[in-house]
């Protein structure tokens, strides 16, 4: 079964400093949640970081890191995933030089030794996706980025966040992606979309038009292990927004 976390970049705005981040932490354990993925949060020292956890009884199970730190400062990264108990190190968003045709096949030379070494330490690099991985380049000869990605690094190498909102906001076929990933997405966020007067917006998961319980069984197959809440921008309070997404998750039995 997997398991039901939150994403704090959803509470980004209250989570810059140790005093608001225990009150965060804390808000999300009274919800339910026992996982989080700790991204955007302030200069909060990794000791810090996991102790609030502690307290809450909370999981870290993934981050997004600062790439040129992931890139340039690897040991240390990883020492501060090794304190925090967390086995995944995330890439929240692709440095912009490598989203045209041009540059992006640079991106696998300059993070292949870094992730071979992430995996040497017994975790995993993650890559998060957007919308724009899933744009045709020519110099791919027609191939997505995210394609690029899958055929450039093993498995053991690099893992896949797939955002479920982002795939549906590019045109991409959630099921289809999920089922082309099997096997590494270990950490998949879970975003609704829903259609307002002025377009599409980001929703609790289950108050918008995805089909959650076709995708959630299709996770399962897929070997996901943790389903992380997030929700970019939120009409109303992002703690009441974190609060319905896992009422209606949980309905359905994950925890």
């Amino acid at each position: 079964m997997m398991t039901l976390g939150a994403q704090l970049y959803t509470l980004r705005s209250y989570t810059q400093n140790e005093e608001d981040l225990a009150y965060c932490l804390k808000k999300v354990a009274e919800i339910g949640y026992t996982t989080v993925q700790i991204s955007a949060v302030g200069p909060i020292p990794a000791e810090t970081i996991r102790e609030l956890c502690d307290k809450n009884n909370l999981k870290i199970v993934l981050t997004h890191t600062d790439v040129n730190r992931i890139l340039r400062d690897t040991d240390a990264v990883i020492r501060e995933h090794e304190i925090m108990g967390c086995p995944y190190i995330g890439i929240g968003y692709m440095p912009d030089k490598y989203h045209n045709g041009e540059w992006i096949t640079h991106f696998a030379p300059d993070f292949k030794e870094t992730a071979k070494k992430i995996a040497a330490s017994g975790k995993l690099l993650m890559y998060h996706n957007h919308d724009f991985e899933f744009r045709k380049i020519p110099e791919l000869s027609g191939k997505r980025i995210l394609e690029y990605l899958m055929e450039n690094f093993g498995p053991d190498e690099l893992g896949f966040t797939l955002d479920t909102y982002w795939v549906q906001a590019a045109g991409g076929d959630v099921v289809e992606w999920i089922d082309a990933l099997k096997g590494r997405l270990p950490c998949v966020h879970l975003k609704d979309m829903a259609m307002e007067k002025n377009g599409q917006v980001m929703a609790p998961v289950m108050e918008g038009n995805m089909n959650f319980p076709r995708i959630l069984r299709h996770l399962e197959k897929a070997g996901t292990k943790y389903i992380l809440v997030e929700q970019d921008t939120c009409l109303e309070s992002p703690f009441l927004c974190l609060e319905k997404s896992y009422r209606n998750v949980s309905s359905l039995g994950y925890r």
